[in-house]
Order: structure tokens, then C-alpha cells, then sequence
């Protein structure tokens, strides 16, 4: 253990750790990890590793142990572990009364209607017959445990709704009917607050989704209206301070047709549509993430360029080797571009890494992430440029 630093504590072993030990290492702070399982992606890069299950809380004990906060690459610790950890005198970043809004989609719904935050209309239901009397088309999400477009049905008829129930059934979880909204596209703010209550606004992104999954992200959105990229910030904020979060909140919403914007989701650590601060932001997420959970001064969020676009590497059909090969074709063709690879085993549709393009043209900077990721991807084949 350093003599120079505190000991930060970060549970999962995925990517948004991983990419927190750059910064860390930057900072001089040392982390400590548990892993679920040997040479994860952030147990590739962060040497002070034990490995076990965030559910259990004397191996959460034990792991975080001499440290002096905790945080967290994943939602699913479960509430009362992290009550348990903060009682024995840990700081807990996020704590348990702001994660559980991001870990139960149910309990996030009641806080956005009780800080009068727009949002779409949405129940709690019980079975098909509830579903019918919300009204249909609509989507069904379990409450828990959902993500990348996991836990989610679009149902359009009562028949439809069978694999919802019986998917919350079986995981003990309840469901929440929300309304088909009428979006023009999906925007994400993101915001960074210590507990001393400093925070700071990146800019408004827009994110594209297929299947549930992101794929890009253009930062800033593009064409937004300044005054509805303001309040998406400003719900950021307000929901940052009203919570009582530590570290990043990513706020997820829909821009609706008629010029609105709608809470979708909520989550509270380093995410996706924020990954192309790496490169374009004088402070990153994921320095931000650990400059608030240390109760360090914010980091300034302002961008770098006047466009960055991140677009995902996902896992297709090419082998793990190719993911190195694409290196030599995507930085000879690109010099400026980054690209960012976790170390993970490919699956189809699985992030296993992405690219960040940034520059004056919009355009130009699609079509370099674009094909990067594709080639890396094997999308492309070796033909040469």
C-alpha cells in the first residue's frame, strides 16, 4: 500500500475499471480490485487484485480493507452490503440511498415523479391484464438487473407479455410498463459531483442504439437546441444533488418529437456515452470519477475539439487476434485517431473496445471512427486503402 496515497477500492472487473487506472495512475492513487474472476479486463492493468463475488460480504470486507472509500465498476452490489460496508466506517461512493436508484428502475420512477422530473408515463404492474389497462404498444423492463437491452420487451398485444413475467418470475423482480415514446433520438448529460457538492456538466451527447445496445455517440448533439441541451444539464445536476451522488451520474433521455426531452435512465459510474471524454474532454469521466470520490476538485469537462465521436467495437466474427492486426491499418490510415481496447473475450455483440475520432468536420470524424471500428470488427476485410 502506498504511503503517499489512500487506497480506492473498486468492485468489478470490467472495462470502466480498467479504464479507471489510467487516471489513477496519473494521480499517484492507488487502487485495489475485486475481480469475479482471473484476468478480467481491469485485472490485466491493476496489479493489487483479489478475486471474488460482490455478493458476498466478507469477501467485500476483506477486499476493501485498509482502504479508505470504495466504488464501483457495476450496479448489482447488493444495497444492504453497501449499508454494511459504509456502517463499518468505509466511504461508500456511490452510497446505497443514491445507487439504489440506478440498481432498481421501480424506486428511480418515484424519485423523478417526486422531484417533478419529466419523464415517460410509466405503473408498476402485476400481470397482462395491468399491462392492458396501461395501455398498449408499451415496454415492459424488470425493475432489476436489466441492461444493453437485456430485461427490456417492446409488446404490443397481452399475448406478448408472457416472456416479461415470466423473466421477472424467475428472478424475484417486478415490472415496469413504461409508455412507447415518441423520440426524435436518444441524448445522455453527464455530470461529476464530490461530496463537498462541486459538480461539472459535460456537454449533451446524442447516442445511437441498436438492439439496446450503443454504438455511437456524437459529442456535442448534434443541432440541439441550446436551451433543451441546458435543461437536460440541469436535470443532470438536480438529480446529482437531490440523490446524493458521488462520482459520475450519466442521465439517459429521449428527445421527443414535440421538442421535449424524458428521463430514460439513470446510471452512477463511468458509462458509455461518456467514454469520449478519454479524448475529448480536458478531464475525462473516469478522472472525474475518481477526482469525486476521493473529494478531490473537479477536473474541467469543457471538450477539446469541436466534435469527438466514439463509436463501439463489438465482437463479430472476426478471432481475438484480429482486434491486434487492426492496429497497423486503423493508426496508419489515422494518426489522431484513439482507440481503446478492454482485453475482453469476444462474443457476438459484445464491447470488446472503441474508437474515438475528434476534429472541425463532423463527417470526417463519422466516417474515421466509423471505419476503424469496422475494420477492427472485420467488417471490412484487408483490402488495402
Amino acid at each position: 500500500m502506498s504511503e503517499l496515497a489512500p487506497t480506492l477500492a473498486v468492485i468489478g472487473g470490467g472495462q470502466l475499471a480498467r479504464m479507471m487506472a489510467e487516471p489513477a495512475n496519473a494521480l499517484a492513487l492507488p487502487l485495489r480490485l475485486l475481480a469475479e474472476a482471473p484476468g478480467v479486463s481491469a485485472a490485466q492493468v491493476i496489479p493489487d487484485q483479489q478475486v471474488g463475488d460482490y455478493r458476498d460480504l466478507e469477501t467485500l470486507q476483506r477486499v476493501t480493507d485498509g482502504c479508505a472509500a470504495v466504488t464501483f465498476d457495476h450496479e448489482h452490489v447488493p444495497t444492504e452490503h453497501l449499508h454494511a460496508l459504509r456502517d463499518g466506517g468505509l466511504a461508500v461512493h456511490p452510497g446505497p440511498e443514491a445507487l439504489v436508484h440506478a440498481q432498481d428502475k421501480g424506486v428511480m420512477r418515484e424519485a423523478l415523479d417526486r422531484l417533478d422530473i419529466p419523464a415517460p408515463r410509466n405503473a408498476i404492474v402485476a400481470d397482462a391484464a395491468e399491462v392492458k389497462a396501461f395501455g398498449l404498444p408499451c415496454v415492459l423492463k424488470t425493475t432489476r438487473g436489466g441492461y444493453d437491452g437485456k430485461g427490456v420487451w417492446f409488446v404490443g398485444s397481452v399475448e406478448e407479455c408472457a416472456p416479461a413475467f415470466e423473466s421477472a418470475a424467475a428472478a424475484g423482480v417486478r415490472i415496469l410498463a413504461e409508455e412507447a415514446v415518441d423520440f426524435r433520438r436518444e441524448l445522455s448529460a453527464l455530470v461529476a459531483r464530490s461530496p463537498s457538492g462541486q459538480a461539472a456538466a459535460y456537454p449533451v451527447v446524442e447516442s445511437i442504439q441498436e438492439d439496446g445496445i450503443c454504438r455511437e455517440v456524437i459529442a456535442p448533439a448534434p443541432d440541439l437546441d441550446s436551451e433543451l441541451a441546458a435543461q437536460a444539464q440541469r436535470i443532470a445536476l438536480t438529480l446529482a444533488g437531490e440523490l446524493g451522488v458521488t462520482g459520475i451520474l450519466a442521465v439517459e433521455l429521449f428527445e421527443t418529437t414535440d421538442g421535449r426531452v424524458l428521463v430514460n435512465e439513470l446510471a452512477m459510474r463511468p458509462h458509455n456515452t461518456g467514454h469520449w471524454s478519454q479524448d475529448g474532454a480536458v478531464t475525462s469521466q473516469f478522472e472525474n470519477h475518481l477526482r469525486a470520490v476521493m473529494d478531490l476538485p473537479l477536473g474541467d469537462p469543457t471538450a477539446r475539439e469541436r466534435w469527438t465521436v466514439m463509436v463501439n467495437i463489438l465482437g463479430g466474427d472476426t478471432d481475438a487476434g484480429r482486434l491486434w492486426d487492426g492496429y497497423p491499418h486503423a493508426q496508419a490510415r489515422d494518426p489522431r485517431l484513439k482507440v481503446h481496447l478492454y482485453g475482453k473475450e469476444l462474443r457476438p455483440g459484445r464491447k470488446v473496445g472503441h474508437v474515438n475520432a475528434y476534429g472541425d468536420d463532423l463527417e470526417d470524424c463519422l466516417e474515421r471512427a466509423r471505419h476503424a471500428a469496422a475494420w477492427f470488427r472485420g467488417d471490412l476485410g484487408n483490402e488495402s486503402e
